[in-house]
Order: structure tokens, then C-alpha cells, then sequence
């Protein structure tokens, strides 16, 4: 065992569950080389601990992201207040001059949604509000760096890995909300307990349920604090660079490991990036690379202190 709790095999099982969160327990053991009955006796630990969750996020048409000032004393409050929304996919408090900051999801509700709902958000002082113009990596796409490129790739589901953009249709059928609500409860339900609940056949639910994951209507995550795996720092980066040089930064952004999400957004900062982080100095070191300059980026940052939402599960 090592410090964090976790042996090798368990950092591995959840490594595999980031890539594929529905892989059965004989398609992992297969990949890392393991017999079933063990892996499937540690992914259940890891399951029913807690500590990895595995959970379907719905995806919006449009998302922001929050930047808010809290009433003194009530940044916690605050937090938690954002965290119990459907629409509020992650919510961290930050030692930031915005002590809380949120995603956030609308459809034809902007002006509502920032005129009366956000400010009377309990314990929000104030609020910026970002939209979300691009994204570049969701933490879909963060790995651990447990795997091998040879188990990763034996694991990429069907639908694909990481997607950074979708176009969701006006609505959709009473069927489809049924099963997406049931995979938000438990991501890894079964085909045939979903078919069950929709009254429906397993093979019809089957279909539905990979149509509507390689469609982009929502996406299948493993959600595990990265301090669990050894990333004991957390960070959001706000970059401040040129409007022609976003791109190509987002883009070696989503390359390095230690991003966990990046996003392009309308504001004073042109990039929001969560990053992860054995320490301090390896946070400084990431913060000291080339990249930045080269791309002649102003980066600040904040740290994250605690999360009360992630991947749309309250923590």
C-alpha cells in the first residue's frame, strides 16, 4: 500500500474507469492484465466507498463560468448554495478575490438567470459571469497517468473519448430523460436494469443509450478528488493572452497532464484552466514553463481549497 490509501491495482482501476467509466470489470482486467475477480473485487471497493463515482453529466447548449465574492465569513455558504442547482456542473471555493467559482449551464434563460436567480444566490456578494466559448479539454479527458498508452487505448469506448463539442437537439423524448436520470444516479447501471425502469428492450436501450453518448446529449465521467491519486494541489489558471494566439494555447493546453479542464471564455481573462499538482514546486514549475511566454500569456492563479461539486455530483 502507499500513502494515499490506494495500491498500484486500485490506481490503475481507476484509471481505466476515466477512460471508459461503463467498461466491464472483465474488459479492465483484460487490459491490465489482471484476473477479473480481483479487479472486480477492488472497483466495487472503490465504487461503494465512495471514492470514485462514476455518473452521467448532462451537457448544455451554452455554459458560463462564475467568478464569485462572497459576504464575508460565507464563501462556504456560498459554495454549497451553487452546488445544490441541476444547472451547476462544478463548484470550488478558491483563495482567489472570487472565492467561489462555478460552471454553470443555461439555454434561453441568460438574462433570469443573471438578473434574479444568481444574485439572490445565498451568501453571493457579487459575481462576474464568463461564458464558455470553447472547450478544449473537460475532465473527461484528465488521466491519471496510471496506464500504459497500449491499456488506454485497449479501454477507449465506442463512443469515443473526450468531447469538446456537441449541438443538442430542441428536446428530447420522455424515454431518453428517464435513462439519462437513471445514469446520472449510477453511471454504471446496467442495460438491463435500465431497460426495466424505461419498460423497454434491452437491445432498444442499448442503442438509445450510445446514440445519445456519441450524440454529445450527455457523457459518462469517473469522478475521484484528485488528491486521492496523489495530486495534493489544485489550481485554476486564469491566462490572459492576444484572441489569436487562444487557440493554439488552448491546444497545447489539452496535452499536458496536469490539465484537467480548459476552456476559452468571453472576459477579462481569455483561458479558465484547472490544473492539478503533486505540490507547490511542481505547481511552480508548470506555471515557469516556456509555453506561457512563448505565447506571450499573463497567468493568474488561484488555488483550489475545496470542492463542493464536481462533474455535477454534490461532494
Amino acid at each position: 500500500m502507499i500513502a494515499d490509501g490506494l495500491n498500484d491495482l486500485q490506481r490503475r482501476i481507476i484509471a481505466a474507469l476515466q477512460v471508459d467509466g461503463r467498461a466491464p470489470w472483465r474488459k479492465i482486467a483484460e487490459a491490465l492484465g489482471e484476473p477479473e475477480r480481483t479487479v472486480a473485487r477492488y472497483g466495487n471497493e472503490l465504487l461503494e466507498s465512495g471514492r470514485v463515482v462514476i455518473a452521467a453529466v448532462d451537457h448544455f447548449e451554452h455554459s458560463m463560468i462564475l467568478a464569485c465574492t462572497s459576504a464575508a465569513g460565507t464563501a462556504r455558504l456560498s459554495g454549497e448554495a451553487l452546488a445544490q442547482r441541476d444547472d451547476v456542473t462544478f463548484s470550488y471555493l478558491t483563495t482567489g478575490t472570487a472565492d467561489v467559482v462555478a460552471e454553470i449551464g443555461y439555454r434561453d434563460n441568460l438574462g433570469e438567470l443573471l438578473t434574479t436567480r444568481l444574485p439572490a444566490t445565498a451568501g453571493v456578494q457579487s459575481f462576474s459571469a464568463m461564458p464558455i466559448l470553447r472547450y478544449f479539454k473537460t475532465i473527461r479527458g484528465w488521466r491519471t497517468g496510471a496506464l500504459t498508452e497500449t491499456e488506454t487505448e485497449a479501454l477507449v469506448a465506442r463512443t469515443g473519448p473526450d468531447r469538446t463539442e456537441w449541438s443538442l437537439p430542441e428536446s428530447r423524448g420522455p424515454k431518453d430523460d428517464e435513462l439519462i436520470g437513471a445514469l446520472k444516479a449510477d453511471g454504471r447501471v446496467s442495460i438491463e436494469a435500465l431497460a426495466r425502469r424505461a419498460k423497454m428492450s434491452e437491445t432498444s436501450v442499448a442503442r438509445r443509450v450510445e446514440w445519445l453518448l456519441s450524440s454529445g446529449q450527455f457523457s459518462i465521467r469517473a469522478l475521484v478528488d484528485p488528491a486521492l491519486v496523489g495530486f495534493e494541489v489544485e489550481a485554476i489558471l486564469w491566462a490572459r493572452v492576444a484572441s489569436y494566439r487562444v487557440e493554439a494555447l488552448g491546444n497545447e493546453l489539452r496535452q499536458w497532464p496536469e490539465v484537467r479542464y480548459a476552456a476559452a471564455i468571453a472576459g477579462d481573462a481569455q483561458l479558465m484552466v484547472n490544473v492539478t499538482a503533486a505540490s507547490h514546486h511542481e505547481l511552480y514549475q508548470l506555471l515557469a514553463r516556456p509555453a506561457w511566454e512563448e505565447h506571450e500569456t499573463l497567468v493568474s492563479t488561484d488555488l483550489i481549497i475545496e470542492a463542493r461539486k464536481r462533474g455535477g455530483r454534490a461532494v
